[in-house]
């Protein structure tokens, strides 16, 4: 389907129409930014352990995912 994309690992498929990947591409480069900035409206260390699921926290890598995303994101659709 033609501005369409499909998310896949091994057997599940996630499929996304073209204004739902435009709006998670939207989602991830505001979260990257909110991760980058300075002051009272930069993610703070709680939220950020939580967006990184019992990982270690990682401010620089986590921002780089989401913005390599969007930027795929806005690409693909």
């Amino acid at each position: 389907m033609p501005g369409s994309l499909t998310i896949s690992h091994h057997h599940a498929a996630a499929t996304l129409d073209h204004a739902d990947a435009q709006r998670l591409a939207t989602v991830l480069a505001e979260l990257a930014y909110l991760l980058e900035i300075p002051g009272p409206n930069r993610i703070n260390e709680a939220q950020l352990t939580v967006l990184c699921e019992g990982r270690a926290p990682d401010r620089a890598e986590l921002s780089h995912w989401a913005r390599t995303l969007s930027t795929g994101l806005r690409g693909q659709s």
